[in-house]
């Protein structure tokens, strides 16, 4: 909750010092897309099970707000005992284990997860993670992650949203339409990106680094 109140303070000053900056015309709102694959988020304790007692990631791929995409995978078995392999870790370790899957992977695995932004776990799906050492159950962590966008306080100003605003989204090409209830995360240490997941981004004919606007 501290550190909560500290990024929310500090992106309160960012956004004051803002004010007054020109709003960017609604054409020019464009948003680059990264569609998010299945993954895991793992607390310490879990992978210290999963992993062996004091291991650690290893990064392999940086991404923003200081995450990154770890060497390691593991497994993920849901009520249908149907498994997944090689889903992707993320690091760094977080105080609860989370795991981001479609709807589509919710259908193989027997899963009901609940569409949730991250973070908001609270009665959400259970489901069994393996890893080379052990494995670990839990009873609540799985979801289905709601698409949103992730921007900068600078640009949040120039696109004239706030945190947790809720705007549309439109897409051109064949399958062009519109992305209604997409939240915007604003934090100082966030680039401008809209993270959708593979059935959306399927669905749509998204793919990485394609813009979107961003309809306020």
């Amino acid at each position: 909750m501290e550190n909560e109140r500290m990024i929310n303070e500090i992106v309160s000053l960012i956004v004051d010092k803002l004010k007054g900056q020109e709003v960017l015309p609604a054409s020019d709102k464009r948003v680059k897309v990264g569609v998010s694959a299945r993954h895991v988020h793992l607390s310490r304790e879990d992978m210290d099970i999963l992993f062996g007692k004091g291991s650690e990631l290893t990064p392999q791929k940086d991404l923003m707000g200081g995450q990154f995409a770890a060497k390691e995978t593991v497994t993920i078995i849901g009520l249908k005992l149907r498994a997944i392999e090689n889903v992707r870790v993320l690091g760094p370790l977080r105080k609860q284990t989370q795991v981001e899957v479609s709807a589509t992977d919710c259908i193989r695995l027997g899963v009901k997860a609940p569409v949730r932004l991250s973070g908001d776990l609270k009665g959400s799906a259970p489901i069994t993670i393996i890893g080379p050492k052990g494995a670990v159950t839990i009873q609540e962590g799985c979801i289905v992650a709601l698409r949103h966008i992730h921007m900068s306080p600078a640009d949040a100003a120039a696109y004239g949203v706030k945190d947790k605003q809720v705007v549309r989204v439109q897409m051109g090409g064949a399958r062009g339409g519109y992305l209604d209830n997409v939240p915007v995360r604003v934090d100082p240490s966030f680039t401008t990106e809209m993270h959708i997941d593979t059935d959306e981004a399927n669905a749509l004919g998204i793919h990485n680094g394609m813009e979107l606007t961003i309809i306020v």
